[in-house]
């Protein structure tokens, strides 16, 4: 035969179409094949073959069966994500729960800790207005607000970062603040053809931070492009959902997980749970970084971002920026630097002289980078920035509606109306202060920090975490209850944060804290000699609720902990 031609068949056709028959079944008027054999008997057997199988069984193995082996299955895939220690307690605990009691003794045990939480806050919601009022109060409304508002605690110079601008609300650069909001409160750029001022105000604050962050750089690739969010946590948020809908696009993963350190901020579970997305959090190395060889570890097919921070919130300490972006990029995938706290801090302590290592655009691999214009940007509250390499990337951040009878839509973030004052305040900050305004402001946080550094190696019963990069400095100890020294400290009117992992308290470095370091240092020595001299929670503290958690080996309970108490109080 030749090649390419037809088949040639031998001996006689009726033979031929019985064979054929026999091999394919037939074919009835309508082309279509009938099977060469009975489904339904053939069915029936392999049910009697499977029942002649497990008649050999007990039923009651054979109902436990399949529940063993999703136990086992649970088991498995826990051992893998949180180890075999963790896995053993929560089989434990989880078993301890079935006992009858037990679980009622556990929810009254937490309800004590909730009240707890709440102190006293419980009595004054009872005072709270809960329908309108029949007559409104007109202007007289603002004296109500100033009565409100000397409730608040007293938070000039005591709080750790949360007030970043300097000085007091009435002038300076707080006043300029205040005024530009009001100017545009009334505005929303989500209305581009009538807010046309908020929508140049939101293009130049992006590019102006942009240009702090690298765009100017040939590596940079020349398209950095971004908007402004309500906060970091929302920045993270459109970082994290724009590279799995990226990387859906790219490489087709339908099941995206993400890495990030266990001193990433706590913005990327929330992003996880909105979007889907699994989290793998990997230990940070003995310097509290980012560990490059255990994110390595965990990189896998689904893998669609990694995480760095510059710094890490807990401890102030940058991550290998640069070494997770080579990882990033020899695996294709995308890579979010959270800069939310360093954005406005790293570019001009550079310039000073200070010792800060690559994390901005001009590292390859950084696909996107978030960055909070109001905490050393100084501007108002709920203004934050988020970056992209390029539009590419960026176009899955935004959402496009076409079949609403509403019109057609289009949304950059996750908010639709945003306050278009807020974006005035943030620009009327960037423009007012310049680049020699914030070389001064960075100047004074980055002299300051490293004063509260040196006088807290000081103190012999207290040790400094790693080595800030910036203006957190986080503080333990190996003798003391540092939570209990925090609760002394919360006694003089100061307001730090309390850490985990290991167990310690850190300062954010503001504007409002440079002059009166020496105070701080002062109340930390004083606080320090009180629990030394005298060991134990003081009444009121909060001290063992801290401590109880942290060794809490149930962090489900602890979960739950943090959910009753947040639904009692919103």
């Amino acid at each position: 035969m030749k090649w390419g031609g037809r088949p040639h068949w031998h001996g006689d056709a009726t033979a031929r179409q019985g064979k054929y028959q026999q091999t394919f079944g037939s074919r009835n008027e309508k082309n279509s094949f009938q099977p060469p054999m009975d489904y339904s008997s053939w069915i029936s057997e392999l049910r009697g073959s499977a029942n002649r199988f497990l008649s050999q069984y007990e039923p009651l193995a054979l109902v436990l069966a399949p529940l063993l082996s999703l136990l086992l299955a649970h088991a498995l895939r826990s051992f893998f994500h949180h180890g075999l220690k963790p896995t053993l307690l929560g089989f434990l605990i989880n078993s301890v729960k079935l006992l009858p009691g037990v679980k009622t003794y556990i929810d009254a045990q937490k309800q004590k800790v909730v009240d707890k939480l709440q102190s006293d806050s419980k009595s004054k919601r009872e005072a709270w207005k809960t329908v309108l009022p029949s007559t409104g109060l007109g202007t007289s409304v603002v004296e109500k607000l100033r009565e409100e508002k000397i409730n608040d605690a007293v938070w000039q110079g005591k709080c750790s970062g949360t007030v970043y601008i300097g000085g007091s609300e009435s002038d300076g650069h707080f006043a300029l603040i205040n005024e530009a909001c009001s100017m545009f409160a009334h505005t929303n750029p989500l209305h581009l053809d009538v807010f046309k001022s908020v929508a140049r105000f939101e293009a130049e604050v992006v590019a102006m931070t942009a240009a702090l962050l690298g765009s100017k750089e040939k590596s940079s690739g020349g398209q950095i492009c971004g908007n402004m969010t309500s906060g970091g946590t929302e920045s993270i948020l459109l970082a994290v959902k724009s590279s799995r809908d990226y990387m859906k696009s790219k490489k087709g993963i339908t099941r995206p997980e993400m890495i990030i350190p266990e001193s990433g901020h706590s913005a990327y579970d929330k992003a996880a749970q909105y979007f889907n997305i699994k989290l793998w959090r990997v230990p940070v190395n003995k310097n509290f970084q980012a560990d490059v060889k255990a994110t390595r570890r965990h990189i896998n097919k689904n893998t669609i971002l990694i995480v760095g921070s510059a710094p890490g919130f807990p401890h102030g300490i940058i991550d290998p920026i640069e070494e997770l972006g080579h990882l990033a990029s020899s695996f294709g995938i995308c890579f979010h630097v959270d800069l939310c706290l360093g954005g406005f801090v790293l570019p001009f302590a550079r310039e000073l002289g200070y010792q800060i290592p690559p994390f901005d655009f001009s590292v390859k691999g950084v696909s996107s980078i978030s960055v909070d214009v109001h905490k050393y940007g100084l501007a108002p509250k709920g203004t934050s920035v988020v970056l992209y390499r390029n539009h590419e990337i960026r176009k899955h951040q935004f959402v496009a509606v076409t079949e609403w009878s509403g019109g057609l839509y289009v949304s950059p973030s996750i908010a639709g109306s945003r306050p278009g004052s807020l974006i005035a305040g943030a620009w009327a900050a960037m423009m007012s202060l310049g680049k020699e305004g914030y070389l001064k402001n960075t100047k004074a946080v980055m002299e300051g920090s490293r004063r509260i550094q040196k006088g807290i190696e000081e103190i012999t019963e207290l040790f400094i975490v790693g080595k800030p990069d910036m203006t957190i400095v986080a503080f333990g100890s190996d003798v003391l209850n540092i939570f209990e020294v925090n609760d002394v400290m919360s006694s003089k009117g100061w307001h730090l944060n309390a850490l985990q992992r290991p167990n310690s308290i850190h300062i954010c470095v503001t504007l409002q804290h440079v002059p009166i370091v020496e105070e701080f240092l002062k109340d930390l020595k004083e606080s320090v000699k009180s629990v030394k001299d005298n060991p134990g929670p003081i009444s009121g503290g909060l001290a063992p609720i801290y401590g109880a958690a942290g060794k809490m080996p149930d962090r489900g309970m602890v979960q739950e902990l943090l959910v009753d108490y947040m639904d009692s109080t919103c």
